[in-house]
């Protein structure tokens, strides 16, 4: 059986689409992966960059911020420590005219490197008091942390608040001792 030109020209163009194919699958399509885990990991590496300069250039400020909460720290001193946060407590409750209900501290050991203590404080007051009050805590310069605020309306019209806050105070333990 003898093969004539247009049979060779098929065969022909049929085994160059197999190679073609055969190509795609084995060179092309790696290569083209491969091309695009490049390009992801080129802007990976461009984000980082970016992220790393803009953390240099910020480095004085952070390093200042740093030093300013370790100088504000409270004491390694648990009753210290305690005393401190509890006189001011009591400072902007009377400052803000909240009464204070109830204070309840508790330690709780984070790491080798500082320790918080939590209080749960509960006060009533009208919304004034509540917001000055609340707010004293918030731009004092004790390193207090506010975790959770439940407010609730103690009377009908909206007079008389009951407030519940949970904090955390940051005591850092010099070279993780302690």
């Amino acid at each position: 059986m003898k093969i004539d030109n247009r049979q060779r020209a098929l065969l022909l163009a049929a085994l160059a689409l197999l190679a073609l194919l055969v190509a795609d699958q084995v060179v092309i399509e790696p290569l083209r992966d491969a091309w695009a885990a490049r390009a992801e990991r080129a802007t990976t590496l461009r984000k980082n960059l970016t992220e790393g300069t803009q953390l240099r250039q910020r480095e004085a400020a952070l390093r200042r911020h740093w030093r300013q909460m370790q100088t504000n720290a409270l004491p390694d001193n648990s009753s210290l420590a305690e005393q401190q946060v509890l006189k001011a407590i009591d400072g902007w409750a009377q400052e803000c005219r909240v009464l204070v209900t109830g204070i309840t501290p508790q330690w709780k050991r984070d790491a080798d490197e500082y320790r918080t203590l939590g209080c749960r404080v509960d006060a009533t007051g009208d919304l004034t008091a509540v917001t000055r009050f609340l707010h004293a805590i918030e731009i004092s310069p004790l390193p207090l942390k506010l975790e959770s605020v439940e407010l609730v309306a103690l009377d009908a019209n909206g007079q008389n608040f009951s407030l519940g806050l949970r904090l955390s105070g940051l005591v850092l333990t010099p070279g993780g001792s302690r």
